[in-house]
């Protein structure tokens, strides 16, 4: 009688565990899941012809970025524990005062789990270096 008992639970929580495991937006509704990937919106400005917004979705990649598979590769590369793929130049950071156009960029979304909200200019050489790491994700607008 006990072991009767003790599978019966046991049953139980195994149809408790996989009624959780199911999302239950696909099989609710019929339509397959949202994928839980990498995504990020990518907005230039100044560039010349580069302008615009793009979406860059990553694992599996897609969206409407002009070149999704080099720069999920690029920001993979980047991705390491410990270090912000996004972050900006250090503060008291010794810059060279160069000039490298007006072009500006936001990257907004979610990479590797978290929240990116980063801004991107060509006022220094620090800028300039820091937007240069992060082609093709943001565009090549080297001269």
């Amino acid at each position: 009688m006990v072991q009767f008992t003790s599978r019966g639970a046991l049953l139980g929580v195994v149809a408790l565990l996989s009624a959780v495991a199911t999302p239950a937006s696909a099989s609710a509704h019929g339509r397959p899941p949202v994928p839980l990937g990498d995504r990020i919106v990518v907005t230039v400005s100044h560039a010349g012809r580069a302008d615009g917004t793009y979406v860059l979705r990553c694992h599996p990649g897609g969206g409407s970025h002009p070149d999704p598979a080099d720069a999920c590769t690029a920001l993979d590369r980047r991705t390491v524990w410990g270090r912000d793929p996004f972050a900006p130049v250090p503060p008291r950071s010794l810059c060279t005062m160069q000039y490298g156009g007006p072009a500006t960029a936001r990257v907004t979304g979610t990479w590797a789990g978290r929240p990116v909200d980063a801004r991107y200019d060509r006022s220094n050489g620090c800028q300039i270096a820091r937007w240069d790491d992060l082609v093709p994700v943001l565009p090549d607008v080297r001269s």
